[in-house]
């Protein structure tokens, strides 16, 4: 029927916090910390939609992002205006990538990364 939620797993919860409400902007729906798992759940939304429980875990192994790993390949994020939302995220001090067009769509888009180096995309509506 839809997508429910994402579940990410990250490395410095402090740190993926302030990333995905501070400077993307999402929501915080709820967060409560499981002491019997020594962990953080924390459900975020885009505006009333929930769509992401981030998580934290003591000592959560690395997994592989690049170059094409087999598994979840990125996250992306419809925007209206590509150009202020790479400008926004710049101007909070993200890496971003070059504006690039869909070769199917028309659409512009770009990638930039979280705090554990997973893909982000931003894909105009």
């Amino acid at each position: 029927m839809k997508i429910h939620h994402i579940a990410i797993i990250c490395s410095d919860y402090e740190v993926s916090k302030k990333f995905y409400t501070e400077v993307l902007g999402l929501n915080i729906i709820r967060e409560v910390y499981r002491e019997e798992r020594q962990s953080y759940k924390l459900d975020l939304a885009i505006g009333d939609h929930y769509v992401i429980e981030l998580f934290s875990f003591p000592d959560p192994p690395q997994r592989p992002s690049r170059p094409e790993a087999c598994g979840l390949r990125h996250l992306a994020f419809s925007v209206e205006n590509v150009t202020e939302k790479r400008n926004e995220l710049i101007g909070k001090g993200l890496d971003c990538e070059d504006i690039r067009i869909d070769e199917f769509t028309g659409k512009e888009f770009f990638f930039t990364q979280d705090p554990d180096q997973l893909p982000l995309e931003f894909y105009e509506m």
